[in-house]
């Protein structure tokens, strides 16, 4: 399944929303210090509520290192500087999704590492600055899994 990366979070209760999720659909999650806060943090915790021993989460001292854990996955950056929209690309199961820093997101050269076609924006309505992380984090595991027809998930009959 997919990873997805937080790049210097700062806020814990967007932080536990996203192992919410991340237990919800089997993402592997990966945090990249520093962090704005403590993992036993309890905002983390309380918006986390008890998914935190569901979900795969590991931290790392540095992007170079996550990536290298996760041998070298091909990465899609999600930015407000990004030109793709989301939905433009072809995802496969084992891609990462990067996600900066809440208050000022990604570095410029962490951006422009990737490919264009790997910077990837979320559509807002003009004069929109930004989406909240875990709302963003939700979208874009959405849809990769379901372009995946939503593997492994549990459905409803009817």
């Amino acid at each position: 399944m997919f990873s997805l990366i937080l790049y210097e979070p700062e806020i814990p209760p967007n932080t536990g929303n996203i192992i919410r999720l991340c237990a919800n659909t089997g993402v592997r999650l990966h945090l990249v210090e520093p962090l704005g806060f403590e993992l036993d943090e309890p905002r983390l915790k309380r918006a986390g509520l008890d998914y935190r021993e569901f979900a795969q989460v590991t931290t790392h001292s540095s992007l170079d290192k996550c990536l290298d854990a996760l041998e070298s996955p091909r990465v899609f950056a999600l930015s407000t500087r990004g030109q793709t929209c989301h939905d433009t690309p072809v995802y496969a199961a084992h891609d990462a999704f990067l996600l900066g820093p809440e208050t000022r997101g990604l570095p410029a050269e962490v951006l422009e590492s990737l490919p264009p076609e790997q910077r990837l924006r979320l559509p807002l309505r003009k004069g929109s600055r930004s989406l909240n992380l875990s709302n963003v984090a939700a979208v874009i595991i959405y849809e990769a899994w379901r372009q995946l027809d939503f593997e492994g998930a549990v459905r409803s009959g009817g």
